[in-house]
């Protein structure tokens, strides 16, 4: 496979959006359904058994290893989850088994990649009455990163239907030992992107705005700060 370039970079304040209910100090969804701590221990219990998360801290996960995840700084556990919570199709730049920690170079970005899927979720149910808050962690990059922002021959990994050249191109690029890839935003009109492979290049991650979604009956979503 030919790789895409290397383009050094310096880039501080990239945005990453999260859901606020997995907030690292949010309360848990499970304190709803509990009748008391003890049922409540027991919940957590049953949980913890099948979080992707703590079974990478525990060196259980097939695609990433305890060796390459973070600890003993700022919202590390948002950093390791990005990682070891792949979603079952994966993403654009990596496949289900290994995450990567996904964000825009301008908030404005990242708002309309997460509108786009947020979309697709209410559209397979047919659903457009949806609030949703997201927390934006800033996080800075310095480094050699693999650069398809201007090259042509990588316009099969920028498909907004597809993540099969995306995907093929991301694992490669991990067995090559990348740091991750620069991209342009397939989903926001310009504005560009970085998809990090490696827990400890996402530095100095910390937590700025929230930021509510309201989808009332039409698929494109009034966003506001909160």
């Amino acid at each position: 496979m030919s790789l895409p370039p290397i383009t050094t970079i310096r880039q501080l304040d990239t945005h990453h959006l999260v859901p606020s209910k997995y907030a690292d100090n949010g309360e848990s969804v499970l304190t709803r359904i509990a009748d008391d701590d003890a049922h409540l221990a027991a919940i957590f219990d049953l949980d913890h058994a099948d979080n992707d998360r703590l079974q990478g801290e525990n060196n259980l996960l097939a695609g990433i290893g305890i060796k390459e995840l973070v600890s003993g700084v700022p919202y590390y556990r948002m950093v390791n989850a990005a990682f070891c919570h792949a979603a079952p199709t994966g993403a654009r730049f990596n496949a289900p088994d290994r995450g990567a920690w996904y964000a825009g170079f301008r908030v404005e970005v990242s708002q309309a990649e997460v509108a786009f899927h947020k979309s697709v979720e209410l559209a397979e149910v047919d659903w457009w009455q949806e609030v949703v808050t997201y927390d934006d962690y800033l996080a800075d990059f310095g480094g050699d990163f693999h650069d398809i922002r201007s090259d042509t021959a990588f316009a099969d990994c920028l498909m907004p239907d597809s993540y099969h050249g995306s995907q093929r191109l991301g694992a490669g690029l991990l067995a090559a030992g990348s740091a991750g890839v620069l991209y342009p935003s397939v989903r926001a009109a310009t504005g560009d992107c970085i998809a990090c492979f490696r827990p400890a290049m996402v530095g100095n991650v910390r937590k700025d705005a929230t930021y509510q979604f309201t989808w009332d009956g039409s698929q494109t979503p009034v966003i506001k700060a909160l």
